[in-house]
Protein backbone atom coordinates (compact mmCIF):
# COMPACT_ATOMS: atom_id res chain seq x y z
CA UNK A 1 0.00 0.00 0.00
CA UNK A 2 1.16 3.47 -0.93
CA UNK A 3 -0.35 6.25 1.16
CA UNK A 4 -1.44 9.45 -0.65
CA UNK A 5 -0.76 12.49 1.52
CA UNK A 6 -3.12 15.41 1.93
CA UNK A 7 -1.52 18.86 1.83
CA UNK A 8 -1.87 20.97 5.01
CA UNK A 9 -2.51 24.70 4.84
CA UNK A 10 -2.52 27.49 7.39
CA UNK A 11 -5.85 29.11 8.27
CA UNK A 12 -5.06 31.91 5.81
CA UNK A 13 -4.41 29.44 2.97
CA UNK A 14 -0.60 29.40 3.03
CA UNK A 15 1.18 26.06 2.62
CA UNK A 16 1.98 24.56 6.03
CA UNK A 17 5.18 22.58 5.52
CA UNK A 18 5.70 22.08 9.26
CA UNK A 19 2.46 20.13 9.59
CA UNK A 20 3.25 18.25 6.39
CA UNK A 21 6.56 17.13 7.89
CA UNK A 22 4.84 16.10 11.12
CA UNK A 23 2.32 14.02 9.18
CA UNK A 24 5.05 12.31 7.16
CA UNK A 25 6.97 11.41 10.31
CA UNK A 26 3.84 9.76 11.73
CA UNK A 27 2.83 8.03 8.50
CA UNK A 28 6.34 6.60 8.26
CA UNK A 29 5.46 4.47 11.31
CA UNK A 30 2.47 2.85 9.56
CA UNK A 31 2.68 -0.35 7.48
CA UNK A 32 2.48 1.63 4.23
CA UNK A 33 5.24 0.68 1.77
CA UNK A 34 5.45 4.21 0.44
CA UNK A 35 4.11 7.76 0.55
CA UNK A 36 2.69 9.77 -2.34
CA UNK A 37 3.18 13.53 -2.29
CA UNK A 38 0.74 15.65 -4.30
CA UNK A 39 -1.56 12.94 -5.59
CA UNK A 40 -5.11 14.07 -6.43
CA UNK A 41 -6.08 14.31 -2.74
CA UNK A 42 -3.10 16.61 -2.15
CA UNK A 43 -4.76 19.33 -4.29
CA UNK A 44 -1.69 19.61 -6.58
CA UNK A 45 -3.36 21.88 -9.12
CA UNK A 46 -3.92 24.53 -6.43
CA UNK A 47 -0.21 24.86 -5.61
CA UNK A 48 2.17 27.21 -7.34
CA UNK A 49 5.44 25.88 -8.73
CA UNK A 50 7.28 27.28 -5.72
CA UNK A 51 4.83 25.66 -3.31
CA UNK A 52 5.05 22.37 -5.21
CA UNK A 53 8.80 22.32 -4.73
CA UNK A 54 8.47 23.26 -1.06
CA UNK A 55 6.01 20.40 -0.50
CA UNK A 56 8.19 17.87 -2.31
CA UNK A 57 11.25 18.93 -0.31
CA UNK A 58 9.36 18.83 3.00
CA UNK A 59 8.10 15.29 2.40
CA UNK A 60 11.52 14.01 1.35
CA UNK A 61 13.23 15.64 4.31
CA UNK A 62 10.87 14.10 6.85
CA UNK A 63 10.56 10.59 5.37
CA UNK A 64 12.60 7.59 6.50
CA UNK A 65 14.76 5.90 3.83
CA UNK A 66 12.76 2.65 3.90
CA UNK A 67 9.57 4.21 2.50
CA UNK A 68 9.16 4.50 -1.27
CA UNK A 69 8.59 8.13 -2.27
CA UNK A 70 6.31 8.95 -5.20
CA UNK A 71 5.92 12.55 -6.30
CA UNK A 72 2.90 13.96 -8.13
CA UNK A 73 4.67 16.22 -10.59
CA UNK A 74 2.29 16.72 -13.49
CA UNK A 75 2.11 19.91 -15.49
CA UNK A 76 0.40 20.40 -18.82
CA UNK A 77 3.65 20.97 -20.72
CA UNK A 78 6.35 18.37 -21.19
CA UNK A 79 9.13 20.78 -20.22
CA UNK A 80 7.48 21.88 -16.96
CA UNK A 81 6.76 18.28 -15.99
CA UNK A 82 10.37 17.32 -16.66
CA UNK A 83 11.59 20.25 -14.56
CA UNK A 84 9.56 19.05 -11.57
CA UNK A 85 10.70 15.45 -12.07
CA UNK A 86 14.31 16.64 -12.04
CA UNK A 87 13.63 18.49 -8.78
CA UNK A 88 12.03 15.38 -7.28
CA UNK A 89 15.01 13.28 -8.38
CA UNK A 90 17.41 15.66 -6.63
CA UNK A 91 15.38 15.09 -3.46
CA UNK A 92 15.69 11.31 -3.90
CA UNK A 93 12.17 10.43 -4.94
CA UNK A 94 11.78 6.95 -6.37
CA UNK A 95 9.10 7.55 -9.01
CA UNK A 96 6.92 10.29 -10.48
CA UNK A 97 3.13 10.10 -10.69
CA UNK A 98 2.00 11.74 -13.95
CA UNK A 99 -1.56 12.44 -15.09
CA UNK A 100 -3.13 13.32 -18.44
CA UNK A 101 -2.70 17.04 -19.25
CA UNK A 102 -5.86 19.00 -18.50
CA UNK A 103 -6.21 20.44 -22.01
CA UNK A 104 -6.42 17.03 -23.68
CA UNK A 105 -9.94 15.86 -24.42
CA UNK A 106 -10.87 12.21 -24.05
CA UNK A 107 -9.84 10.41 -27.23
CA UNK A 108 -6.79 12.59 -28.01
CA UNK A 109 -4.72 9.43 -28.26
CA UNK A 110 -1.92 10.71 -30.49
CA UNK A 111 -1.21 13.78 -28.35
CA UNK A 112 -1.65 11.78 -25.14
CA UNK A 113 0.86 9.16 -26.25
CA UNK A 114 3.23 11.85 -27.46
CA UNK A 115 3.12 13.60 -24.09
CA UNK A 116 3.90 10.51 -22.03
CA UNK A 117 6.51 9.21 -24.46
CA UNK A 118 8.34 12.53 -24.43
CA UNK A 119 8.28 12.67 -20.63
CA UNK A 120 9.37 9.04 -20.22
CA UNK A 121 12.23 9.38 -22.72
CA UNK A 122 13.83 12.26 -20.80
CA UNK A 123 12.64 11.68 -17.25
CA UNK A 124 15.14 11.46 -14.41
CA UNK A 125 12.74 9.08 -12.61
CA UNK A 126 10.58 6.13 -13.63
CA UNK A 127 6.92 7.03 -14.12
CA UNK A 128 3.62 5.80 -12.74
CA UNK A 129 0.56 6.73 -14.79
CA UNK A 130 -2.62 8.14 -13.33
CA UNK A 131 -5.08 6.08 -15.35
CA UNK A 132 -7.96 8.54 -15.13
CA UNK A 133 -9.03 9.64 -18.63
CA UNK A 134 -6.70 7.09 -20.24
CA UNK A 135 -7.95 4.32 -22.52
CA UNK A 136 -6.79 0.74 -22.05
CA UNK A 137 -5.15 0.86 -25.47
CA UNK A 138 -3.10 3.93 -24.55
CA UNK A 139 -1.95 2.41 -21.26
CA UNK A 140 -0.91 -0.87 -22.90
CA UNK A 141 0.88 0.94 -25.72
CA UNK A 142 2.90 2.99 -23.24
CA UNK A 143 3.65 -0.08 -21.12
CA UNK A 144 4.98 -1.83 -24.22
CA UNK A 145 7.06 1.07 -25.53
CA UNK A 146 8.45 2.23 -22.19
CA UNK A 147 8.90 -0.99 -20.18
CA UNK A 148 11.07 -0.23 -17.16
CA UNK A 149 10.58 3.52 -17.58
CA UNK A 150 6.82 3.46 -17.00
CA UNK A 151 6.38 1.11 -14.04
CA UNK A 152 2.61 0.91 -13.79
CA UNK A 153 -0.74 2.66 -13.56
CA UNK A 154 -3.09 3.75 -10.78
CA UNK A 155 -6.65 2.71 -11.67
CA UNK A 156 -9.03 5.13 -9.97
CA UNK A 157 -12.24 3.65 -11.38
CA UNK A 158 -14.41 0.78 -10.19
CA UNK A 159 -14.20 -1.43 -13.27
CA UNK A 160 -12.40 -4.57 -12.09
CA UNK A 161 -12.92 -6.09 -15.55
CA UNK A 162 -10.76 -3.29 -16.96
CA UNK A 163 -8.07 -4.13 -14.40
CA UNK A 164 -8.17 -7.77 -15.49
CA UNK A 165 -7.85 -6.78 -19.15
CA UNK A 166 -4.90 -4.50 -18.39
CA UNK A 167 -3.18 -7.25 -16.40
CA UNK A 168 -3.61 -9.72 -19.26
CA UNK A 169 -2.57 -7.30 -22.00
CA UNK A 170 0.57 -6.15 -20.17
CA UNK A 171 1.67 -9.53 -18.78
CA UNK A 172 4.54 -9.90 -21.25
CA UNK A 173 6.23 -6.61 -20.34
CA UNK A 174 8.99 -7.46 -17.86
CA UNK A 175 11.94 -5.65 -16.31
CA UNK A 176 14.36 -6.18 -13.42
CA UNK A 177 14.29 -4.31 -10.12
CA UNK A 178 16.48 -4.32 -7.03
CA UNK A 179 14.78 -5.61 -3.86
CA UNK A 180 15.82 -6.63 -0.38
CA UNK A 181 16.56 -10.25 0.53
CA UNK A 182 12.90 -10.65 1.59
CA UNK A 183 11.70 -9.07 -1.69
CA UNK A 184 10.68 -5.76 -0.14
CA UNK A 185 11.18 -2.59 -2.15
CA UNK A 186 14.50 -0.79 -1.98
CA UNK A 187 14.60 2.97 -2.31
CA UNK A 188 17.31 5.18 -3.72
CA UNK A 189 17.85 6.63 -0.27
CA UNK A 190 18.35 3.15 1.22
CA UNK A 191 20.91 2.21 -1.43
CA UNK A 192 22.78 5.51 -1.12
CA UNK A 193 23.10 5.11 2.64
CA UNK A 194 24.11 1.48 2.22
CA UNK A 195 26.98 2.52 -0.06
CA UNK A 196 28.03 5.16 2.44
CA UNK A 197 28.03 2.55 5.21
CA UNK A 198 30.09 0.11 3.13
CA UNK A 199 32.64 2.85 2.46
CA UNK A 200 33.21 3.19 6.22
CA UNK A 201 33.74 -0.50 6.95
CA UNK A 202 37.49 -0.20 6.34
CA UNK A 203 39.43 2.75 7.70
CA UNK A 204 41.59 4.81 5.31
CA UNK A 205 44.65 3.84 7.38
CA UNK A 206 44.03 0.21 6.59
CA UNK A 207 44.25 0.94 2.87
CA UNK A 208 47.75 2.46 3.08
CA UNK A 209 49.61 -0.72 3.76
CA UNK A 210 48.83 -1.43 7.41
CA UNK A 211 46.29 -3.87 8.77
CA UNK A 212 42.71 -3.24 7.71
CA UNK A 213 40.61 -2.10 10.64
CA UNK A 214 36.84 -2.36 10.59
CA UNK A 215 35.06 0.73 11.86
CA UNK A 216 31.39 1.15 12.66
CA UNK A 217 29.39 3.14 10.12
CA UNK A 218 28.20 6.55 11.21
CA UNK A 219 24.89 6.77 13.05
CA UNK A 220 21.94 6.27 10.72
CA UNK A 221 23.93 4.34 8.13
CA UNK A 222 23.55 0.62 7.56
CA UNK A 223 24.33 -1.79 4.77
CA UNK A 224 21.48 -3.39 2.83
CA UNK A 225 21.75 -6.78 1.16
CA UNK A 226 19.86 -6.87 -2.12
CA UNK A 227 18.86 -9.19 -4.92
CA UNK A 228 17.29 -8.77 -8.36
CA UNK A 229 13.67 -9.58 -9.11
CA UNK A 230 11.89 -9.66 -12.46
CA UNK A 231 8.54 -7.87 -12.31
CA UNK A 232 5.82 -6.83 -14.72
CA UNK A 233 3.72 -3.75 -15.36
CA UNK A 234 2.20 -2.80 -11.98
CA UNK A 235 -1.54 -2.18 -11.61
CA UNK A 236 -2.48 -0.30 -8.41
CA UNK A 237 -6.02 0.13 -7.11
CA UNK A 238 -6.68 3.82 -6.63
CA UNK A 239 -10.17 3.65 -5.13
CA UNK A 240 -10.54 2.45 -1.55
CA UNK A 241 -13.95 0.82 -1.99
CA UNK A 242 -12.63 -1.18 -4.95
CA UNK A 243 -9.30 -2.38 -3.57
CA UNK A 244 -10.31 -6.01 -3.03
CA UNK A 245 -12.05 -6.31 -6.41
CA UNK A 246 -8.94 -4.93 -8.11
CA UNK A 247 -6.69 -7.35 -6.23
CA UNK A 248 -8.91 -10.24 -7.27
CA UNK A 249 -8.62 -9.04 -10.86
CA UNK A 250 -4.81 -9.04 -10.71
CA UNK A 251 -3.73 -5.70 -9.23
CA UNK A 252 -0.56 -5.95 -7.13
CA UNK A 253 -1.19 -3.15 -4.65
CA UNK A 254 -3.19 -0.06 -3.83
CA UNK A 255 -2.98 3.69 -3.51
CA UNK A 256 -6.22 4.43 -1.61
CA UNK A 257 -6.93 8.05 -0.70
CA UNK A 258 -8.69 7.00 2.53
CA UNK A 259 -5.35 5.69 3.82
CA UNK A 260 -4.49 9.26 4.83
CA UNK A 261 -7.31 9.09 7.40
CA UNK A 262 -7.27 5.37 8.23
CA UNK A 263 -3.93 3.83 7.20
CA UNK A 264 -4.20 0.68 9.31
CA UNK A 265 -7.77 -0.15 8.24
CA UNK A 266 -6.86 0.24 4.56
CA UNK A 267 -3.68 -1.78 4.93
CA UNK A 268 -5.52 -4.68 6.55
CA UNK A 269 -7.45 -5.34 3.33
CA UNK A 270 -4.20 -5.91 1.45
CA UNK A 271 -2.58 -7.80 4.32
CA UNK A 272 -5.45 -10.31 4.50
CA UNK A 273 -5.38 -10.79 0.73
CA UNK A 274 -1.62 -11.25 0.73
CA UNK A 275 -1.94 -13.83 3.51
CA UNK A 276 -4.29 -15.88 1.34
CA UNK A 277 -7.41 -15.25 3.42
CA UNK A 278 -10.06 -13.92 0.99
CA UNK A 279 -12.84 -14.17 3.58
CA UNK A 280 -10.95 -11.95 6.01
CA UNK A 281 -10.02 -9.60 3.17
CA UNK A 282 -13.70 -9.28 2.25
CA UNK A 283 -14.54 -8.56 5.89
CA UNK A 284 -11.85 -5.87 6.08
CA UNK A 285 -13.01 -4.36 2.78
CA UNK A 286 -16.59 -4.17 4.00
CA UNK A 287 -15.36 -2.47 7.16
CA UNK A 288 -14.14 0.55 5.21
CA UNK A 289 -16.61 0.51 2.31
CA UNK A 290 -19.28 2.89 3.68
CA UNK A 291 -16.62 5.24 5.00
CA UNK A 292 -14.82 5.27 1.66
CA UNK A 293 -17.96 5.83 -0.37
CA UNK A 294 -19.02 8.80 1.74
CA UNK A 295 -15.75 10.39 2.80
CA UNK A 296 -13.46 9.72 -0.15
CA UNK A 297 -15.90 9.77 -3.05
CA UNK A 298 -18.63 12.18 -1.96
CA UNK A 299 -17.01 14.58 0.52
CA UNK A 300 -13.63 14.44 -1.20
CA UNK A 301 -10.59 16.31 0.08
CA UNK A 302 -12.54 18.09 2.83
CA UNK A 303 -13.78 14.74 4.16
CA UNK A 304 -10.35 13.15 4.00
CA UNK A 305 -8.80 16.08 5.83
CA UNK A 306 -11.38 15.97 8.61
CA UNK A 307 -10.74 12.24 8.88
CA UNK A 308 -7.05 13.05 9.37
CA UNK A 309 -7.95 15.43 12.18
CA UNK A 310 -9.93 12.67 13.89
CA UNK A 311 -7.05 10.19 13.77
CA UNK A 312 -4.25 12.39 15.07
CA UNK A 313 -2.86 13.69 11.79
CA UNK A 314 -3.18 17.29 10.66
CA UNK A 315 -5.88 17.74 8.06
CA UNK A 316 -7.16 21.25 8.44
CA UNK A 317 -9.16 23.09 5.83
CA UNK A 318 -8.92 22.43 2.11
CA UNK A 319 -7.52 25.32 0.10
CA UNK A 320 -10.10 27.59 -1.53
CA UNK A 321 -12.20 27.18 -3.57
CA UNK A 322 -12.58 23.96 -1.56
CA UNK A 323 -14.81 24.37 1.49
CA UNK A 324 -14.65 22.66 4.90
CA UNK A 325 -17.34 20.26 6.04
CA UNK A 326 -20.52 21.51 7.66
CA UNK A 327 -21.35 20.58 11.24
CA UNK A 328 -23.75 17.86 10.07
CA UNK A 329 -21.13 16.41 7.75
CA UNK A 330 -18.50 16.39 10.49
CA UNK A 331 -20.86 14.47 12.78
CA UNK A 332 -21.47 11.96 9.99
CA UNK A 333 -17.74 11.39 9.43
CA UNK A 334 -17.20 10.99 13.18
CA UNK A 335 -19.91 8.32 13.27
CA UNK A 336 -18.54 6.46 10.25
CA UNK A 337 -14.99 6.48 11.59
CA UNK A 338 -15.94 5.32 15.05
CA UNK A 339 -14.16 2.03 15.71
CA UNK A 340 -11.49 2.31 13.02
CA UNK A 341 -9.55 5.35 14.16
CA UNK A 342 -5.81 4.71 14.14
Amino acid sequence: MHLPLTTPFHADGRLNTRKLEDNVARYAKTPAAGLVALGWSGQPTLLSDVETREALAAVAGACVPEKVLIGGVSRDSVSSTLDLIEYAAVHEYDAALVRVPSFLADGDTAELLGYFQAVADRSALPLILDGERMSEEAIVALARQQAGKILGVVERGTDSARVARLVKASSEFKYDVTVTMVFAATTGRMLARSKAAEAQLVSPAGLSGGSAVSVAPAAGLKTVKTRTKTVGFQILAGRTAGVLAALEAGAVGALPALAASAPQACYEVLAAWKDGDPALAAEKQERVRALALRVEEELGVAGLKYGCDLTGYFGGRPRLPGLPLSGVEREEVERLMMGIRN
